[in-house]
């Protein structure tokens, strides 16, 4: 466990790139729906609670402290809410019990709102989703997977998962081929023993902007976001009835979107969009 603060209150931000992104990027923000400014009197810190090992989104640097999508996009937060913040990085497992029990004010760690969670705590507005894609090899001519595209072709997947119940429901057509994980059905794929590749499409592109994929590979066709088989996007947890912080951090999450400080991080870490 690493509790480290990060952030001096009433910092600035550094400035947008200008010019629109060559890339897709998740926006769940409304500009005709502007959220009112919360009273921000009661909230003098934010104790971030984050997981230890979900790169890129959360993970511990070569110093050890908390680095990641997360907990850079945690500091633009506080940087517009002009609060001080720390962030305590925990096994995954224990994150909501630490927020429920007050060791914690919010936990950013890519937590799905699925039904089951939205029980158990508060959740803020949806920042991104984990939507599915094809991945084939560059040479590939399959250029759009759709259905009736993919008879007797062979689609790799990781067993177990929405990803195969998705294929498996969907894509009747298809020869699906389970691997027992995401390293070994990336490998099929790059050795030809499969035509494509169907899985989450953030591990996958930051898969294929790394040195592991040997720019084997790229996207075929767009994102997959049905929320009965891949959730309903990924907000920011708080504990139940907290609703100081959890609007608070809807106005700060608005905020940044606008001022296209999430746009730049965005494309920051995903420079090969997953979108």
């Amino acid at each position: 466990m690493l509790i480290a603060p990060f952030l001096g209150a009433g910092q600035v931000a550094a400035e947008p790139t200008g010019g629109a992104p060559a890339v897709r990027v998740p926006g769940f923000w409304d500009p005709r729906r502007r959220p009112e400014k919360p009273d921000l009197s009661r909230i003098s810190v934010i104790r971030f609670l984050t997981e230890t090992d979900y790169p890129p989104f959360n993970f511990a640097g070569p110093d050890g402290n908390p680095q990641g999508f997360n907990v850079d996009l945690a500091r633009l937060l506080c940087e517009e809410l002009k609060v001080a913040c720390t962030i305590q990085m925990r096994r995954f497992e224990t994150l909501i019990a630490a927020l429920n029990g007050n060791q914690g004010d919010a936990a950013i760690a890519s937590i799905t709102a699925t039904l089951d969670m939205r029980a158990k705590v508060d959740f803020t507005d949806s920042y991104y989703r984990t939507p599915a894609r094809f991945v084939a090899k560059r040479d590939s001519p399959i250029d759009d997977p759709l259905p009736e595209r993919l008879e007797g072709k062979k689609v790799a997947v990781v067993a177990g998962t929405a990803h195969e119940a998705y294929l498996k429901a969907l894509f009747t057509e298809a020869e699906v081929r389970a691997y027992p994980s995401a390293d070994v059905a990336r490998l099929a794929l790059r050795r030809g023993d499969v035509d494509l590749l169907f899985g989450d499409a953030i591990s996958l592109a930051f898969w294929l902007n790394g040195t592991d994929s040997e720019n084997c590979c790229s996207f075929r066709g767009g994102p997959y976001i049905d929320s009965r088989y891949f959730g309903e996007g990924i907000g920011i947890a708080v504990k139940k009835g907290n609703d100081t912080m959890r609007l608070a951090l809807n106005w700060a999450l608005f905020r940044v979107w606008e001022q296209g400080r999430f746009t730049d991080l965005w494309l920051r870490y995903f420079p090969i969009s997953p979108f």
